[in-house]
């Protein structure tokens, strides 16, 4: 019975961590080029209390890791003027006082010196990983081509980069809707991918999956409570019934 109570405390521990990303999923429904993430289990053999006849070894589950989505999110045009979408698979590169970073948020500004940011003040790198700096004094319409070319009036500034990796795997969060290449890969230019000024892509969460996946998380969370109570309550019999008889 002891095996039952470690098998079912392992499954609820697991529960809870796919409920807080679920959670985490629908919280950032509307955040711009969030990709929507899932758990990953596995079994853990484990040594069980003794029982004549028993399982060995005990499986327990536990959490492997998380998996991210990284399809394509819907583009919504919002028709500012440095706000970039990527059509196709690829990042734009952002340099941070931590190191280069890679981000599916297009949604950019310029700071007080001209140069293309993120929203928290970071510089969004071009092909080569250097700056791209707009002068307010000149003349001219900003605009952005499909291969990422950045032009001011008939002047050509520089070209917005859009890197991909050979294997997403190589990515992991950091905050702020930033990834670190947490690998040895070396990004390459995602000559492939489209930029779409004046648009953002969109979350790639559908709340009503997500919503629905919270509902079943949470029954089976009710389900294991119910079958550790029953053992709990079978053990606590068991023990007075051996009592009676001595």
């Amino acid at each position: 019975m002891d095996n039952t109570l470690y098998v079912g405390l392992s499954r609820q521990m697991v529960l809870k961590r796919e409920m807080d990303i679920v959670a985490n999923n629908i919280a950032n429904a509307d955040t711009t080029g969030f990709k929507f993430e899932s758990l990953i289990t596995r079994e853990t053999p484990g040594p069980p209390a003794f029982t004549a006849g028993g399982p060995r070894p005990v499986k327990f589950v536990s959490a492997d890791g998380v998996a991210r989505n990284f399809s394509q999110g819907g583009l919504r045009r919002t028709d500012a003027t440095l706000d970039m979408a990527i059509e196709g698979q690829g990042f734009f590169k952002v340099n941070t006082k931590a190191g280069d970073r890679f981000t599916r948020d297009g949604h950019f500004r310029t700071d007080d010196t001209g140069r293309i940011t993120t929203q928290s003040g970071d510089v969004v790198a071009d092909e080569g990983g250097g700056e791209i700096t707009i002068d307010p004094a000149k003349p001219g319409e900003v605009t952005i081509s499909a291969d990422g070319v950045v032009s001011q009036g008939a002047e050509r500034i520089g070209k917005i980069g859009v890197f991909k990796f050979d294997s997403l795997s190589a990515l992991e969060k950091t905050g702020d809707n930033l990834y670190q290449n947490a690998s040895n890969q070396q990004p390459s230019a995602a000559t492939d991918a489209k930029v779409r000024q004046g648009m953002l892509e969109s979350s790639n969460v559908n709340p009503i999956t997500q919503i629905t996946r919270m509902i079943e998380v949470n029954r089976a969370y009710e389900q294991v409570t119910q079958m550790i109570s029953a053992e709990s309550d079978l053990s606590r019999n068991s023990v007075a019934r051996l009592g009676r008889l001595q």
